[in-house]
């Protein structure tokens, strides 16, 4: 049903588990014994998180913040929001951030900032996808699953006004779901 909303599969459902993979073992050799908290940014980090966390052969320590810089659109509002914060203290821990995508870098960064100010020994960032053309910061994510052109992608945790992230793999809406006519 949802399928008919899809323009493009970007990043199919197998290619998402191979990516997945691939980041388990790298980030299981580059925090072994190190015991890092792994922070989601909800929603749209929920499918690739979990799927992660099944990769990572090492203890570690699950927190999560709802963060948001898009309100409900399309592209960022520029404005960072704090809807939940994480109750767990990062002072002097590992942190890695697991984020669904990489866009504008404004979330991440204001993300980043935070969580060094607050005494965390390092902090690095996982992404599914990274999306470089759409960026208006200066920042490059330490793990990158697949960088994707700029194009307004949905599935897989990432949403359109909170629909698709159910969807098993990443692809274009098509048009006519998102542009209407005035």
């Amino acid at each position: 049903m949802l399928d008919k909303d899809i323009e493009s599969v970007l990043i199919s459902e197998k290619e998402i588990e191979e990516i997945v993979q691939n980041l388990g073992t790298k980030i299981t050799n580059d925090y072994q014994d190190k015991f890092p908290i792994i922070l989601g940014l909800l929603k749209g980090c929920v499918p690739f998180m979990a799927q992660l966390l099944k990769h990572l052969e090492m203890h570690i320590e699950i927190a999560f913040m709802n963060v948001s810089s898009y309100h409900g659109g399309m592209e960022s509002s520029g404005e960072v929001k704090i809807d939940m914060d994480l109750g767990t203290p990062v002072k002097d821990r590992h942190v890695l951030i697991a984020e669904d995508i990489v866009d504008s870098g404004r979330t991440i960064q204001s993300v980043v900032k935070l969580l060094k100010y607050r005494g965390a020994k390092s902090v690095k960032v996982v992404t599914l996808m990274d999306k470089p053309a759409g960026r208006v910061i200066d920042f490059v994510p330490e793990y990158i699953g697949k960088t994707i052109p700029k194009a307004f992608v949905v599935g897989y945790g990432l949403d359109y006004e909170e629909k698709y992230r159910n969807l098993p793999y990443v692809g274009t809406l098509k048009p006519k779901i998102y542009l209407t006519e005035e």
